[in-house]
């Protein structure tokens, strides 16, 4: 077993592909310094090479607990971990040795709005292995190539490389920014909202290539489209006021949920 201490510290860990990757214990979570809770004792497990949906009501604290995954949330001033802990591969992420950059090395992440630089194609793919101070050309061509490959944009891009990928469609511009999280080799790939900007038939792109990508990376998506949970998903858990209400296999949830806050939530009762 990897030694926890140093577990974030390497760009080359390899991820489990089995087992829990995520383990939130207790976690509670504000964004004023403690004077309301946002997420209050929320404790699941996430395991390694599945896609997890989180689903719940706007305002649940599913985006909440998801930027929490990859310390997005330390860019707000007056937010912190009030109670509790998230552990990655076994490292508690809040460690006091624990840089949050290098944390998001290994827990990428593709935001609600596609959000790709104004540079070309391929200097947006490009863009995280040369801040890592990779220079090299070739090992940077293929980089590029596999990550597009991955992101079913390569043979619809290969003969524009150097052109605005602000030129892209909607659908293309999400596939290029999860094309730019998947070039750095992270172990798991967070998803908040991905399709909600997008048409059906983006939507529909970006689904098929979340089920490839789980061949290779652990997923957690948030959505409010619960028949997209039960699309992608192996695994949903069910937000309601900052609690975790229900989680299991998202089989169990849709089909025979044993909350009946959950099972008025899936069937359209509320939300």
């Amino acid at each position: 077993m990897n030694d926890p201490s140093t577990i974030l510290e390497s760009q080359d860990v390899a991820a489990p592909t089995s087992g829990t990757i995520i383990d939130i214990d207790d976690l509670s979570f504000s964004y004023d310094l403690g004077k309301t809770n946002t997420l209050r004792n929320i404790s699941l497990d996430i395991p390694a090479g599945k896609v997890t949906a989180f689903i719940g009501p706007s305002g649940c604290g599913k985006s909440t607990l998801i930027r929490c995954l990859n310390r997005m949330n330390d860019l707000v001033d007056t937010a912190k971990v009030t109670s509790g802990k998230i552990s990655i591969m076994g490292q508690d992420i809040h460690a006091p040795d624990v840089d949050a950059i290098e944390l998001r090395k290994h827990v990428g992440m593709v935001f609600q709005k596609y959000n790709p630089f104004p540079k070309s194609i391929y200097e947006n793919v490009a863009y995280g292995l040369r801040v890592q101070g990779i220079k090299k050309k070739s090992i940077l061509d293929q980089a590029v190539e596999e990550s597009l490959q991955k992101s079913a944009l390569w043979s619809e891009v290969k003969d524009r490389l150097n052109t605005s990928a602000l030129g892209l469609s909607g659908g293309q511009q999400q596939r290029l920014c999860i094309a730019r999280t998947i070039a750095v080799k992270p172990q798991i790939v967070l998803m908040d909202e991905p399709c909600s900007a997008l048409d059906p038939i983006a939507t529909a792109r970006i689904e098929e290539l979340i089920a490839e990508l789980q061949q290779d990376f652990t997923i957690v998506i948030v959505t409010h489209n619960m028949q997209q949970a039960t699309r992608v998903s192996d695994r949903t858990a069910f937000f309601y006021l900052g609690e975790l209400v229900e989680y299991d296999d998202t089989q169990a949830i849709f089909g025979n949920p044993s909350k009946k806050q959950t099972e008025d939530y899936v069937s359209g009762r509320f939300g």
